[in-house]
């Protein structure tokens, strides 16, 4: 018995600390874009630019491959 008034009052401060780690994060803009750089991660181009490739449009390359 005597366990639960250590218990209980932590268990409250814990739970005001997440919260305010939390709401901490998010005013901080933590969370504005959660799908934009999984997005970037696709649409990455990795292929090599080649001396032939550098000098024309993006849309030339990609007709010619």
């Amino acid at each position: 018995m005597e366990a639960l008034y250590l218990l209980i009052p932590l268990s409250i401060v814990i739970v005001f600390i997440a919260i305010w780690v939390f709401f901490r994060a998010s005013d901080s803009g933590q969370f504005d874009d959660l799908v934009g750089p999984a997005m970037r991660i696709l649409q990455d181009d990795d292929r090599p630019q080649t001396s032939e490739s550098a000098d024309k449009p993006a849309t030339e390359i990609d007709k010619n491959n």
